[in-house]
């Protein structure tokens, strides 16, 4: 079981980063939030979650251990899978997240793609008492980056998106429209806004 990889941030996209570790690179899919927790860094611990298939090893990372143990939570639920649950993690800050399944709101969650009203509900309804019994901290916390380039995060927000499942001409519309009505945002951010409109 690997607690946590710690090493040189070699390659990072908004679902992918690879963390050089004595001279072993290893491939670890994250949020958005660790992204925008670790962009610009020289190097990087993050917290793992190994997904042992029959066809492959994953890695999950997690910048903070209270987004992983969500994350881990989040699989319990009947119908998330891993790339589900980052998902979520994606579009929802571990504040927000938090906050959604304590008040019970299964519209904001529903939003999320690939989640529709009974899994939100049923994510609800599971994992509201544990979440409570964790004592998990509902702290916000916003990383304020720079934006880059404006094609530059035009690019990068249509390849997380396509790493991510979703196909190509729709996120591209959807990342234009974005960009269009807000330039200045950075590519994080524009993901999320995508998420919630594919």
């Amino acid at each position: 079981m690997i607690e946590y990889i710690r090493g040189e941030l070699v390659e990072t996209t908004p679902a992918l980063a690879v963390v050089d570790c004595n001279g072993m690179g290893y491939a670890i899919n994250i949020s958005l939030n660790t992204y925008s927790a670790i962009q610009g860094k020289p190097s990087v611990k993050l917290y793992i979650h190994e997904a042992i298939r029959e066809d492959a090893h994953v890695l999950f990372g997690f910048s903070t251990k209270q987004e992983r143990e969500l994350f881990l939570l989040l699989i319990t639920v009947s119908g998330i899978g891993g790339n589900t649950a980052r998902m979520i993690l994606s579009a929802l800050s571990p504040a927000e997240l938090c906050n959604v399944i304590s008040s019970g709101n299964d519209k904001l969650l529903k939003s999320v793609k690939g989640i529709g009203l009974k899994t939100a509900q049923r994510i609800i309804v599971d994992l509201k008492d544990k979440i409570s019994a964790t004592g998990m901290e509902t702290v916000a916390g916003s990383a304020t980056t720079l934006s880059p380039a404006h094609s530059e995060v035009h690019d990068e927000a249509i390849a997380a998106l396509t790493m991510l499942g979703f196909a190509q001409a729709p996120s591209q519309k959807v990342v234009t429209a974005i960009l269009k009505e807000e330039p200045e945002l950075p590519v994080e951010k524009v993901i999320k806004l995508a998420l919630k409109r594919l």
